[in-house]
Order: structure tokens, then C-alpha cells, then sequence
């Protein structure tokens, strides 16, 4: 019998995360009843918003309960299948979560198309999740015109990445804010970013203001907190705020005091939060359009991949660290 490798939930996040908030457990690999397909998974999504699932903060999904299996995204192959839409050997997207093998209704699942020319794991990044996030959340809320100014936050991350090139497609001036010079370098040499702020340097205000002589036009926020409050410094009349993350907020014991929330009414400011489910029936028109730019090379990625389930807990600790580089990604086989 196949075993099976999962991380549960050992405890509620309360701070920083810890190997001590997660537990490894073993079991039988499940089989499939009717309707259900029985999934390997190849390729574990590493994200933010599972910070949030560990809490039992009221969000706008339930959390994750002690003793379940951690939520996440997985790219699998088929085992076996009692859903008539798939076959053995196909690949998915599945909310499989942290485990090497899950049973689930074959309404949760996504076939990846074979045509398509991009590494499996991709399917997890710019043209998963997080892509469509950024496809969204920027054209959506953001609608970026010509010549404006779109600062983003966490701009060598999974979705930051995105944003900025969708961003520089629409002829935007785009600014990203990221953590260090080789981020920064990243985001500026190999996405082509006009600019790139570093936050780690001590001078955001001054270093934000300088790259935006213009003032700015949309920012996308991946991170919340005192970086929100020193955009609001220098946002333009009627522009538009994105708030897509909070992930220096997920682990505070107090929420961040935001001190310029006036400019919202001086500058009638739009600031919304999205969560890319509400667009779950234009999934296919992001799919295509970032597929098409990937094929393009105008669309380009970086990841950071660790090996092996038992190296998850240490992944999502990295992450919000700011170790990681781009999407991260554990492999699972």
C-alpha cells in the first residue's frame, strides 16, 4: 500500500512561524470514491495567504482546523480516476494541500493543458494563481493607462513579478519596492522595472519620492503596513490602490496603525481588496493572456525550489523571512 506524507497543523500561528506549528504524518494514501480522482502530487505552492489560514481570524475562506491538512495548491498527475472527465497520467491543478497524495471531487481539479509550452511549475506561479491574481488585480482595480505610474511592493515575488510586466505592457512607468540589491537588480535587469526601490536600505520615503517624480498613479500592495502608509505620501489625485497582501502584518501581535489614511479623502483615492476567486469564471482569459505573453518572452519568471515535503514548514518560514527569490515552490517528486 502506498504511503502517504502530509503536514497537519500542530498549533495557531502567534508570531513568526515555527517548525512547532506544523506536524508530519503518515498514512495510507486515500483511495477515491465515486466522482473523486486519486492525485500524485508533483509540485507543492508555497504562498502568504497561508499565514492567514493559520489564524482563526475571520478572512474570507475558512482556515485551516488543528489537525488538518495544511491548504495549498499543488501541480499532480492523475493515479486513478472514478470521475469521467479524467484519465491516469494527466496533469492537474488541485487544492490538494501539504501531502503527497490527496482523493478529491474532480470538480476541484484543473487539467493542464498538454499544449501548453511552459514548465509544469508555472502552473503554480505566473500562470497560476499568483498570475491571475496580478491579471486581475491590476486591470480590474488597477486599470493602468499610458504613461502613468504603477508602484508595486514585493516586486521580485510571485505576484509582484507579474504585475509589473503587465504593467510595462500597458506603457505604464513601473517602480517596484523589494528587499535588497540583488532583488532589486533583478527586478530592474531581468523584468525590465524602469526602477527598483530598496526597502531594506532605510530610506523608503526618500528613495520612493525620487523614482516617482511624478507622483503615483496605482500602487499594488503586496505588504501593507508602513510601506501603505509611506505611499500615501506621494499618491497622485484619483489614483488607485490595490491592496492584494498584508505580509508584514500576518504574524504582528498588534495590526499596523496606518497615520495617512487622509490622503485617501485629500486625493479621493480608490483602495480595494481582491481576492482572485471573485474572477473564478474568467479564468480562461487570464490563462490565455499569460500563457501568450510567456510564449512571447514578455512574460518572465524566477523561482526558488526546495526538494522534498519535509521541507515545506521550512519554505513558508523562508518565505516570510523574505529568503526566497521569486515563487517558492517545494518539489515534491
Amino acid at each position: 500500500m502506498t504511503t502517504n506524507k502530509g503536514w497537519t497543523l500542530a498549533a495557531y500561528l502567534s508570531g513568526l512561524p515555527s517548525v512547532a506549528n506544523f506536524k508530519l504524518v503518515e498514512s495510507p494514501a486515500p483511495p477515491p470514491g465515486d466522482g473523486e480522482v486519486l492525485v500524485k502530487n508533483l509540485w507543492l505552492s508555497l504562498d502568504p495567504y497561508m499565514l492567514g489560514r493559520m489564524t482563526q481570524q475571520k478572512s474570507y475562506t475558512k482556515g485551516v482546523e488543528l489537525g488538518e491538512v495544511m491548504t495549498g495548491e499543488t501541480v499532480a498527475e492523475v493515479v486513478e480516476s472514478k470521475h469521467p472527465g479524467f484519465a491516469p497520467g494527466e496533469k492537474v491543478t488541485a487544492p490538494a494541500g501539504w501531502q503527497l497524495y490527496a482523493a478529491l471531487k474532480g470538480e476541484a481539479l484543473t487539467k493542464i493543458d498538454p499544449s501548453t509550452r511552459a514548465p509544469l511549475s508555472y502552473h503554480l506561479g505566473c500562470l497560476g494563481m499568483p498570475g491571475r491574481t496580478a491579471y486581475f488585480g491590476l486591470n480590474e482595480v488597477g486599470k493602468p493607462k499610458s504613461g502613468e505610474t504603477l508602484v508595486v511592493s514585493a516586486a521580485s515575488g510571485a505576484v509582484g513579478s507579474v504585475v509589473g510586466q503587465l504593467g510595462k505592457i500597458a506603457g505604464c512607468r513601473i517602480v517596484g519596492i523589494a528587499g535588497g540589491k540583488e532583488k532589486c537588480d533583478y527586478v530592474t535587469g531581468e523584468l525590465g522595472f524602469d526602477v527598483c526601490v530598496d526597502y531594506k536600505a532605510g530610506n523608503l520615503f526618500r528613495d520612493l519620492k525620487e523614482a516617482c517624480p511624478k507622483g503615483i498613479d496605482i500602487y499594488f500592495d503586496n505588504v501593507g503596513g508602513e510601506t501603505l502608509d509611506t505611499v500615501l505620501r506621494l499618491v497622485n489625485t484619483f489614483a488607485r490602490i490595490v491592496i492584494c497582501g498584508r505580509i508584514s502584518g500576518y504574524h504582528a501581535a498588534e495590526p499596523y496603525g496606518i497615520k495617512n489614511l487622509g490622503s485617501v479623502l485629500v486625493n479621493r483615492v480608490r483602495m480595494q481588496g481582491i481576492i482572485v476567486f471573485d474572477w473564478a469564471d474568467r479564468y480562461g482569459e487570464a490563462n490565455k493572456a499569460l500563457a501568450g505573453y510567456v510564449a512571447q518572452g514578455r512574460l518572465k519568471t524566477r523561482e526558488s525550489v526546495l526538494e522534498g515535503i519535509e521541507n515545506a514548514p521550512k519554505g513558508l518560514i523562508g518565505l516570510v523571512k523574505g529568503e526566497n527569490f521569486g515563487k517558492q515552490l517545494v518539489k515534491l517528486a
